[in-house]
C-alpha cells in the first residue's frame, strides 16, 4: 500500500538532456500523456534508484543479495515463464518437483520420492500453507467427532515472524503467544504445552528466530507434546518454520533432530531466497505425508497426461526462481552448501566476538545457530543507544537494524547482524572499522540522540506482535 504524505506530489520530474535531447517533464504520480524513448525512461528510473541502499551492505535482510552469473542468466531466460502453467512449461514443473524431492531427502522424509510439497513466493506464503493444512486437518478431526470447529488456536512464541500474525488474522485462528521472560527469548516445551487444548491446531517451532538467530528446541517441544498426548489424549502436531534454519541445520548441524525424523513434525517451510541462496522470491512447503495435507486443499491439474496437484495462495509468478533453486542444488550439492553455510557461520561468529571485544557491547547470541547474532549496549552506558549506533553506521551505507524485543522484554534494545553468502570476512572487517570509527563520536554524547521512533522500518521479522488483537491471549 503506497501512501505519500506531502512528498513533492505537486512537482513533476524535470529530466536533464539525455544524448542531446531537449529536457522533458514527466509527472510523478500520473500516467504520462505520451511515450518517451526507452533509454530516456531507463535513465529516469535508474537515476532514482541510485537513492536505494546498497543491497550487499544490507545486514538487516535475510534475503540473498548475490548470485552467480550463470544463475542470473538462467533467471533471465525463464523470467517470462509462468510457474502456475504446468502444462505449458512442463520441464519447469519437473524441476520444481525435483527440488521438493531433494528437500524431502535433506529433511529425512521417510520416502523422499513420494514427498508432498510445493514452491511458493517465499517462506511467508509457505508458512501460511502449513498453517492452513493444520487448521483443515483439525477441522476434519473435530467434525468426525461431532465437535465444534469455531474456535481454533495456534501456539507459538512471540518471536515468530510477522507472517504468523497475519495467518492468524486472515484465517481466523486465535494466536496463543508465549511471551519472552528474562533470558528466555523463544518458545520452550513447558510453555508450549501450557497453552495447548482441544482447539489447538498445532504448535509452531522456529528453527532460527528472526530476533536473535537462535534455534528453538524442536525435539524437546515434540517430546513434551508426545507426553501431553500420553496424559490427555490431545494430539497436537508441530509445524517447523525453518525459513532460515532449514537450509542451515542439515549442512552444519546434521545430528540436530528437528525435521521429519520427529514423527510429530507434520510440515516444514523454508525460504529458497534466504539460505537457499536464490535471489528473491521463492519458498518451499513440505508435508511428511498425504495425511498431513488434506486433499480438499489441493487442486489437481493435468500435467503431461498425468495429475499435478497444486496448493498455493499465489497464482501467476515467474518460474525463474525455481529454476535458480534447481541450479544451486545441482551446482553446489551437499558439500557445496555445507561450505557456503559454514563460511557464513564462521564470519558471523568471528564478527560477533570482535564486536564483543570493542567494550561497549554485550552479545545476546553469537551466530552459532543460523549465522545471525544480536547484541546490546552494555548496562551502565547511557550516553548513546543502539539506535544511535544504527544511524551512525548508516552514514557509511551499512543497514544494521536496531529494535526492542516484544512484550515482557521491551526494556531490551538490540542491534542484529545477518550474515549471508557474499558477506565475506573482508566486508566484516570493513564493518568493524566503521564501528570503531563511530564509537569515539558516540562517546562524546551526553545522552542518546535517537530512540525507537527513529529506528525506521527494517527489522525484518522482529516486529512487535499485538496479542490483544485476536482475543484473550
Amino acid at each position: 500500500m503506497a501512501v505519500h504524505h506531502n512528498r513533492g506530489q505537486n512537482r513533476d520530474l524535470e529530466i536533464n538532456p539525455v544524448f542531446s535531447r531537449e529536457p522533458v517533464r514527466v509527472p510523478r504520480y500520473a500516467l504520462p500523456r505520451g511515450e518517451m524513448e526507452p533509454d530516456t525512461a531507463y535513465q529516469v528510473v535508474h537515476d532514482e534508484l541510485m537513492l536505494d541502499g546498497n543491497a550487499r551492505q544490507n545486514l538487516a535482510t535475510f534475503v540473498s543479495t548475490w548470485a552467480e552469473p550463470e544463475a542470473r542468466r538462467l533467471m533471465d531466460e525463464c523470467a517470462e515463464k509462468n510457474m502456475i502453467d504446468k502444462d505449458e512449461y512442463p520441464q519447469t514443473a519437473e524441476l520444481e518437483a525435483r527440488c521438493v524431492h531433494m528437500l524431502a531427502g535433506l529433511w529425512h522424509a521417510e520416502n523422499p520420492r513420494q514427498a508432498i510439497g510445493c514452491s511458493t513466493t517465499g517462506s511467508s506464503e509457505a508458512a501460511m500453507l502449513g498453517g492452513l493444512a493444520l487448521k483443515r486437518r483439525w477441522q476434519h478431526r473435530r467434525r468426525a467427532e461431532n465437535k465444534p470447529t469455531d474456535r481454533p488456536n495456534i501456539v507459538m512464541g512471540i518471536n515468530v515472524q510477522i507472517c504468523w500474525e497475519k495467518f492468524a488474522d486472515y484465517f481466523e485462528v486465535e494466536p496463543r503467544y508465549v511471551p519472552m521472560d528474562g533470558d528466555r527469548y523463544h518458545l520452550t516445551p513447558d510453555k508450549a504445552v501450557e497453552l495447548c487444548d482441544e482447539n489447538t491446531i498445532g504448535v509452531v517451532a522456529v528453527l532460527g528466530s528472526t530476533f536473535d538467530g537462535s534455534y528453538e528446541p524442536v525435539a524437546d517441544i515434540a517430546a513434551a507434546l508426545d507426553d501431553l498426548q500420553a496424559r490427555t489424549g490431545l494430539d497436537v502436531p508441530v509445524h517447523v518454520d525453518g525459513a532460515s534454519g532449514a537450509m542451515i541445520a542439515p549442512f552444519l548441524d546434521p545430528d540436530l533432530e528437528w525435521d521429519f525424523r520427529l514423527p510429530r513434525v507434520a510440515s516444514i517451510n523454508t525460504s529458497g531466497h534466504k539460505y537457499g541462496l536464490v535471489m528473491p522470491g521463492v519458498g518451499w512447503a513440505l508435508w511428511r505425508d498425504k495425511d498431513a495435507l488434506p486433499d480438499d486443499l489441493v487442486f489437481h491439474v493435468n500435467y503431461l497426461g498425468g495429475d499435478m496437484p497444486t496448493f498455493a495462495l499465489n497464482f501467476s509468478r515467474p518460474g525463474a526462481q525455481v529454476v535458480a533453486q534447481y541450479y544451486n542444488f545441482l551446482r553446489l550439492g551437499f558439500e557445496g552448501y555445507r561450505r557456503v553455510q559454514q563460511t557464513a557461520r564462521d564470519v558471523a561468529t568471528r564478527l560477533a566476538r570482535e564486536i564483543a571485544r570493542l567494550g561497549p557491547f554485550e552479545l545476546i547470541t553469537d551466530g552459532s545457530d543460523i549465522p545471525v547474532f544480536a547484541f546490546r549496549v552494555r548496562e551502565g552506558i547511557d550516553h548513546f543507544s543502539v539506535f544511535d549506533v544504527s544511524a551512525a553506521l548508516r552514514e557509511r551505507g551499512w543497514l544494521v537494524p536496531a529494535y526492542t524485543f516484544p512484550k515482557n522484554r521491551t526494556d531490551l534494545a538490540v542491534l542484529r547482524v545477518v550474515v549471508r553468502n557474499g558477506f565475506s570476512h573482508d566486508l566484516a572487517d570493513l564493518l568493524l572499522e566503521d564501528l570503531r570509527r563511530v564509537l569515539p563520536r558516540l562517546d562524546k554524547q551526553g545522552e542518546p540522540h535517537r530512540d525507537e521512533d527513529d529506528a525506521g522500518g527494517f527489522a525484518h521479522g522482529a516486529e512487535t506482535k499485538n496479542p490483544r488483537r485476536h482475543g484473550r491471549h
